[in-house]
């Protein structure tokens, strides 16, 4: 914080303000009732128990909008992000990116498809080859699509070394020769090599210095201005996701319980979950932060692995009532949705 403002203020002043009206358009990917478990340990005598990573997610994105994730950690978000790049196995549910249905297909089959979609990891060192220099792991996407001639790739790594900030003498060095700011932004001259129309920003700024990441964000932001990009961001920083999404959704245990445009969600969260997440963001104004009223839950997030024929947060919802431990809510609404028989 500098001045009593976000280190993110100057990234944009108001991101819903910079989107003309891309929820009029067809969505570029519809997520419908998306379903990805995992078989959990089992012992003698004991059956293996069904980990509901994700349990019924749906959410649209449409062309050159960034739809933002929040949520604790062990929520979905990640699985989520894997599920629609083909890194995790879909149980059930629909994803459809560009009118086609791609969560039915084979490795070989998604790959046509791996050029419209693409994903910038949170481990920038993790997620780069050590034995590849920069230039080699930006120009091995076109290499896999048949992209340009041997001579055009090498023009084209430089350009977009150029584009995220990077200096092209620096192509033939390695990962660990580069900060990771500097390896952030080679992931993501990696996403842009095969020319995506929707990147998935799994936390990419959450391994990286504070000073850092607002320049890693402004990058984002003008790239999606001058590209057309479309993003799905995933970030435990609300004061990121406020400023970068147009739209956010909030998850809980394997759900989303309130989606709306991000102006709205931060002015007035309507789900008991969404209320406790804001107030436990801190806020720049010092006045504010005194005065405003926290909403304090209690328990701890319960297991993935349990059923629930309610809501699965009513053990820790402040407004219970009778019906939410035996009926779940649905998500509905139209321009802001929420999963909550108590919402008003």
């Amino acid at each position: 914080m500098v001045n009593g403002k976000s280190p993110y203020s100057a990234v944009a002043s108001n991101a819903a303000s910079a989107m003309t009206s891309t929820t009029a358009a067809s969505p570029l990917l519809v997520v419908k009732d998306l379903k990805v478990y995992f078989r959990g340990r089992g012992g003698f005598f004991v059956p293996r128990s069904t980990i509901r990573a994700v349990d019924g997610v749906s959410f649209t994105i449409a062309p050159g909008e960034t739809f933002g994730l929040v949520g604790e950690s062990g929520c979905g978000k990640s699985t989520t992000a894997r599920a629609l790049v083909g890194l995790n196995h879909v149980t059930a549910g629909e994803i459809w990116l560009r009118g086609e249905r791609i969560d039915h297909l084979s490795d070989s089959a998604m790959l046509r498809h791996r050029s419209t979609i693409q994903m910038i990891f949170q481990d920038p060192f993790a997620s780069l080859n050590p034995r590849m220099t920069v230039g080699q792991t930006i120009g091995e996407p076109m290499e896999i699509f048949n992209l340009y001639s041997k001579r055009e790739r090498q023009g084209e790594v430089v350009r977009l070394m150029e584009l995220v900030g990077l200096n092209p003498r620096f192509l033939n060095r390695y990962p660990h020769e580069f900060s990771g700011g500097q390896r952030q932004r080679v992931g993501i001259a990696r996403a842009l090599a095969v020319q995506p129309k929707l990147i998935v920003c799994d936390e990419p700024i959450s391994a990286l210095d504070v000073s850092i990441q607002a320049q890693v964000i402004n990058l984002l932001m003008e790239l999606q201005q001058k590209l057309g990009l479309s993003y799905l961001f995933i970030a435990h920083d609300l004061a990121v996701v406020r400023h970068i999404a147009h739209r956010v959704g909030v998850m809980y245990l394997g759900r989303i319980v309130e989606t709306a445009d991000s102006a709205t969600l931060f002015s007035n969260p309507k789900h008991p979950y969404s209320q406790a997440l804001l107030s436990a963001a801190p806020l720049p104004d010092p006045i504010r932060e005194r005065t405003r009223q926290r909403v304090v839950l209690q328990g701890e997030v319960p297991a993935p692995d349990r059923t629930y024929p309610g809501c699965p947060f009513a053990d820790r919802c402040p407004i219970v009532e009778a019906a939410c431990r035996t009926s779940p809510p649905k998500l509905e609404g139209t321009a802001h949705q929420v999963a909550c028989f108590r919402a008003s």
